[in-house]
């Protein structure tokens, strides 16, 4: 069983590591976020930990909260920082129950669980990312990657990110089956009709759904439109 905390503190830790590593640039350009440097991601990584743990605290699922210190860091307390915010994430997370409120853009679950889910991805894939910026990024655990596609698919397609977007939940015109090769995980989104089914790692589909891998790196069986019809639904807003 995947367990969020340890998940969080591994993934992060390879982002701030990144960052202590001699000879590391910050400014190098961030390919799958291409608006942002290894800096800007960090910052946000670490700015979203600060966040969730704010809320946490909280408890209230009605309104979000902030964190009290929104300063920035120097380049070089940069690493410190980010552990630092890893840190207080994840005594938040300890200290709380699983099913105490907490606010949650996408609508429900409002929980602390829920919240320790989605960091999870958030962790895994910005690690990714800050990989991707200085060389060749590892893949996701295929334990994270597993529960990543469900959740993203939960979060994405739910009624309340469709509210927060300001229009009705995306209705596919067909079934779309995502197929890991490497966990045997399978996934459905959309209804009945036509069909297509994505084949490709677990890593690989989570990574396609948060739009790093473009859509010709998997193997599509089927209605390739379908497939399309889906990543439109999902990142679009």
């Amino acid at each position: 069983m995947l367990d969020p905390i340890l998940a969080i503190r591994s993934e992060s830790t390879v982002i701030a590591d990144l960052v202590a590593r001699p000879g590391t640039v910050l400014d190098a350009r961030v390919p799958s976020c291409p608006d942002w440097a290894l800096r800007d991601l960090v910052l946000h990584i670490g700015g979203v930990q600060r966040f969730w743990a704010a809320n946490v605290i909280a408890a209230d699922a009605t309104v979000p909260t902030g964190p009290e210190d929104t300063s920035t860091p120097s380049d070089a307390a940069l690493a410190d920082w980010m552990r630092a915010s890893t840190d207080v994430l994840l005594a938040t997370l300890a200290d709380a129950d699983d099913s105490a409120p907490c606010w949650v853009w996408w609508g429900e679950p409002a929980t602390v669980a829920a919240v320790a889910r989605h960091q999870v991805q958030e962790a895994s894939v910005h690690r990714w990312d800050a990989e991707l910026a200085l060389g060749t990024p590892e893949p996701l655990e295929p334990a994270v990657a597993d529960d990543g596609v469900a959740e993203f698919l939960e979060v994405m397609l739910s009624p309340g990110t469709a509210a927060l977007r300001g229009r009705p939940p995306a209705a596919l015109p067909g079934t779309v089956v995502l197929a890991a090769t490497d966990t045997g995980g399978r996934w459905t989104a959309g209804g009945a009709g036509k069909g297509a089914t994505v084949r490709a790692t677990a890593s690989d589909l989570v990574l396609l759904l948060y739009g790093r891998l473009p859509l010709p790196d998997v193997e599509v069986q089927g209605d390739t439109s379908l497939v399309e019809a889906l990543l439109d639904a999902v990142r679009s807003g």
